[in-house]
């Protein structure tokens, strides 16, 4: 099944469309080959991008963290990493981001976080959003609390002020987590709510309230009037770049129970913003997550060939970044996946020089498993800052 819709794949992208490998798809293109007009009838699948993990969390402060590392030392070591605000890492040409959502149906649920009361003389941070009505962002409950964006709608409308001030820009994919379970093994720390069908419906709901129809590639939009999504991106539905350009797509990378709670009844995503990650030969097949992209490089392979889109990691846990270890960045670049999420779009020091970027600084590229790029020079350059 997989090898007759990577056949149909491999031959929905005409030789004509042939760029060269160092096109930046954002930049003003006029050279031979990389005309705007070549670029934007590439369809939206056929780019390559890096985004953020976490992309809202701020550094956990100094004392709290000497706290955890006293109580949980692999766990503060897995938690010692952040980011800069959703519109800084934007402009600095992140495409991806991902974004972690509690629900709060009586709010005020975390805005009384466990290491702010063991240490109350921790950095100043505003605790008030969090009693605010809404859905929340936050990585970790009670330890790992602090967010550049605390409230979900704050999130949503940060990304989409910066999208109308930069309409060129190359879809961005918004990947989303719904943290829910038990609380921490400690003393007064908090239960996450469980995500019902009512928040499922928020979630939408939200993102709408910030989104016209127009800014969003949904489901809908790609499916027209094809049985199925999966049929429909099989057979190259996806928006052209051009079309695609100043848009967001949101993905739900959620457990088998969220993912089906949230799909309801509706086979394929019928109504609904968010993809989901599920898998490849089911009907509401367009997105997947695939976050080993050494171990998991044939899988990844034959999905971006049957015409998904992929996300993977270029590193996690910080282990990476402290090793300065180049191995998982190369391979997720190699695999093909459309957008990689990484810790490190800007080097942490303390650690290493380790980076995730594309070449030239470039916010899109060709994706080097589409089989329109003339060299594939260019994919072993990509993760620093080549010139």
């Amino acid at each position: 099944m997989i090898t007759a819709l990577m056949l149909a794949a491999a031959v929905s992208f005409p030789a004509a469309l042939a760029l060269p490998a160092d096109c930046d798809l954002e930049a003003p293109h006029g050279r031979d080959g990389c005309t705007r007009a070549a670029v934007d009838a590439l369809p939206m699948n056929a780019i390559q991008a890096v985004g953020t993990h976490n992309s809202y969390k701020l550094a956990i402060p100094a004392a709290e963290m000497a706290l955890l590392s006293a109580m949980a030392p692999d766990m503060a070591r897995t938690l010692d990493y952040a980011h800069a605000p959703l519109t800084e890492q934007l402009e600095a040409g992140a495409r991806q981001l991902e974004i972690d959502v509690l629900n709060d149906p009586d709010p005020g649920r975390y805005a009384d976080p466990l290491a702010r009361r063991l240490v109350p003389a921790a950095e100043p941070y505003d605790l008030e959003p969090l009693r605010r009505p809404g859905l929340k962002v936050l990585h970790v409950q009670d330890v790992d609390y602090r967010s550049s964006c605390p409230l979900f709608v704050e999130c949503l409308a940060q990304v989409a002020a910066w999208s109308r001030a930069n309409p060129d820009h190359a879809p961005l994919l918004i990947l989303m987590n719904l943290k829910e379970g038990a609380a921490l093994p400690a003393a007064g720390a908090v239960t996450p709510a469980p995500f019902d069908a009512a928040a499922m419906d928020l979630i939408d709901a939200e993102i709408r309230s910030v989104f016209p129809a127009e800014a969003l590639i949904t489901p809908d939009l790609v499916r027209g009037e094809a049985a199925t999504l999966r049929a429909a991106v099989a057979a190259g539905g996806w928006p052209s770049l051009g079309e695609a350009r100043g848009r967001v797509m949101f993905a739900l990378d959620a457990p088998r129970a969220q993912v089906d709670l949230y799909r309801g009844p509706r086979p394929s995503l019928e109504g609904l913003v968010l993809f989901v990650n599920i898998e490849e030969d089911e009907d509401a097949s367009a997105y997947i997550t695939l976050n080993s992209p050494a171990e998991q490089a044939e899988r990844i392979a034959a999905a971006v060939a049957a015409g998904l889109i992929v996300r993977t990691r270029a590193d996690a846990d910080t282990v990476e970044a402290r090793a300065n270890d180049p191995a998982r960045r190369d391979a997720a670049f190699a695999s093909g996946a459309q957008y990689i999420s990484t810790d490190y779009m800007t080097p942490d020091l303390r650690f290493s020089d380790f980076q995730v970027v594309l070449p030239h600084d470039a916010a899109a590229r060709l994706n080097p498993r589409q089989g329109l790029i003339e060299s594939s020079d260019e994919t072993v350059q990509a993760g620093g800052r080549s010139e």
